[in-house]
């Protein structure tokens, strides 16, 4: 147990013994004053506002404790996914700077710099975007006609690049027929396939099995369903894996980057196209699904 999950032990702990002794109070109070209706009503309400307050009290005290925790951990992880990068091209320039190297090498120090600075570019565009969702009403971002099995296309191809797999490590299959069109954003809606990837790919460990389903359930809805064979997600974690700064916590996996955003935006931009995104899984080692639900636009 941490220093702070003591903490919120003893916090807890202490409020429970104010409320076991304020229940004694008010029980004392009622016995002693059974006879004078008037004293008797008055405690019994003067109690019941302190238990009341108590409560509340306890119940928000928890909750900050928690959220001063998550934004702990959100400042950790930015602070590691942008210092390692910074690190690693700052040695990779000191290296060209101090030796002559062949020109192999130096495209090779290129390359990995280069996917250096995207991996600094993408945590800062999170965060950014991460501000930016607070402030979108819902059914906000309906701007133009988006094919999704087109899009979902694309950010597999990114993906298997990205990530440097083989290409049967992500399969896609859409068995429809018509086209499947939504009206959005396609650039919010690449963000929201490419963040379920990364997450699937991310979770998956070495052997990462990712399929892609594009479908139709309903006339009027497109799913886009990202589903991986990865270290899965116990069922307490699922309510709480689309808040800000939450990451999922796992055995198997101890360390696994992310800023702890992905998922927060992905439900944001789903909510702002009039859809919304849920989680399933088994449990952890069963891997999980998520699966992207938007109004269909008719054909």
């Amino acid at each position: 147990m941490t220093r702070r999950q003591k903490a919120v032990a003893t916090i807890i702990t202490f409020c429970v013994l104010l409320v076991a002794a304020a229940l004694s109070l008010n029980i004392s109070w009622i016995l002693i004053n059974a006879r004078r209706d008037a004293l008797l009503i008055l405690g019994i309400i003067l109690f019941a506002l302190i238990i009341a307050g108590i409560i509340v009290y306890t119940v928000f005290l928890v909750m900050e404790i928690r959220r001063n925790e998550e934004h702990d951990s959100f400042i950790n992880a930015v602070t590691h996914e942008l210092k390692t990068p910074i690190a690693s091209i700052q040695l990779y320039l000191e290296t060209l700077q101090a030796r002559s190297v062949s020109d192999e090498q130096r495209r090779q120090f290129y390359e990995i710099m280069l996917a250096d600075a995207h991996r600094l570019h993408q945590t800062v565009d999170q965060v950014l975007r991460a501000g930016v969702a607070r402030e979108q009403p819902r059914g906000a971002a309906r701007t133009a006609v988006v094919d999704m099995a087109t899009i979902a296309q694309e950010c597999v191809q990114v993906a298997l690049t990205r990530h440097h797999l083989p290409p049967g490590s992500i399969q896609i299959e859409s068995h429809e027929g018509r086209r499947l069109t939504v009206r959005g954003d396609a650039e919010e809606l690449r963000t929201v396939i490419t963040n379920l990837l990364d997450n699937a790919v991310k979770y998956s460990g070495t052997d990462v099995r990712v399929t892609v389903a594009v479908a139709s359930p309903a006339p009027d809805t497109v799913w886009v369903r990202v589903q991986d064979r990865g270290v899965g997600i116990h069922k307490k974690q699922l309510k709480r894996i689309f808040n800000r700064f939450y990451r999922v916590q796992t055995r198997t996996l101890k360390q696994v980057k992310g800023t702890g955003l992905g998922l927060y935006i992905v439900r944001s931009i789903a909510r702002a196209h009039g859809g919304r995104v849920f989680a399933q899984s088994e449990g952890e080692g069963r891997g999980a699904t998520f699966t992207l639900e938007l109004p269909r636009l008719a054909s």
